[in-house]
């Protein structure tokens, strides 16, 4: 369950599953931490296969209309 915004025993609650934003800013620290040096790569990476899954998905469209128009 996603909260964007309540008050929770009088103490914000911004974020998934009742998690805080303080513990929300400790877990992105470890994340950097752990990951700072590598994640430019995994963010291009991820990036890339976006892409090539929406040319993919244009593909498959694209055939699916060329053969919708030739019957």
């Amino acid at each position: 369950m996603f909260v964007l915004s309540s008050v929770f025993l009088g103490v914000p609650v911004l974020g998934f599953m009742g998690l805080g934003t303080v513990e929300l800013l400790v877990v992105s620290g470890v994340i950097l931490l752990l990951f700072g040096s590598r994640l430019p790569k995994v963010m291009r990476s991820l990036g890339q296969g976006i892409v090539e899954f929406k040319r993919g998905v244009q593909g498959i469209e694209d055939e699916s209309n060329q053969d919708a128009t030739a019957k």
